[in-house]
């Protein structure tokens, strides 16, 4: 089976933080080939998932898992709206920030979606992923951490096993 992860970094971080790096050596473990593109050509939320749609999308995978964290998670969570992923991973997720992304209502086309936030995050509201986990009735884990969740980095490399243990195969 043909299986990748497609992670999408935060506004102020890189393809390779400390998260996705941890994250995607889990992934390799599980066999997934790994990809987390570059988006710091580009503080806009919008233009990041246009790039991942238009350049770095590939349909060629059975499988295709989004992980994003913070405006990443924007990124990821409006590219399911197209691609259909199999999951979605998000970790402080930017998700209902007036006057800062487009697109304001979400309809990701995927099942198995798992959000991890920070109950002291004073940059993204937890209640924006409560509120969005209540709609799209997900897995919500709500951590002693602030935004950046590095000092949660263990409990979210669990919670991340966990999440693709339980995903469901095509």
């Amino acid at each position: 089976m043909s299986s990748i992860v497609y992670f999408a970094h935060g506004k102020e971080s890189g393809p390779w933080g400390s998260k996705i790096s941890r994250l995607a050596e889990i992934s390799k473990e599980y066999s997934y080939a790994v990809e987390s593109p570059d988006y710091t050509f580009s503080k806009n939320g919008d233009e990041r998932t246009q790039h991942f749609l238009q350049n770095v999308y590939k349909d060629t995978y059975e499988n295709v898992v989004l992980v994003g964290s913070s405006m990443g998670g924007y990124v990821a969570t409006v590219a399911a709206q197209t691609i259909k992923p199999t999951a979605l991973f998000l970790m402080a997720p930017a998700l209902y920030m007036p006057n800062y992304f487009q697109k304001q209502t979400y309809s990701p086309q995927t099942a198995h979606i798992s959000i991890v936030h920070g109950w002291h995050d004073d940059i993204v509201p937890v209640d924006n992923s409560i509120r969005f986990a209540r709609k799209h009735h997900c897995a919500l884990h709500v951590l002693d951490s602030d935004h950046r969740l590095i000092s949660a980095i263990d409990q979210i490399a669990q919670l991340y096993r966990n999440f693709l243990d339980n995903i469901p195969s095509k």
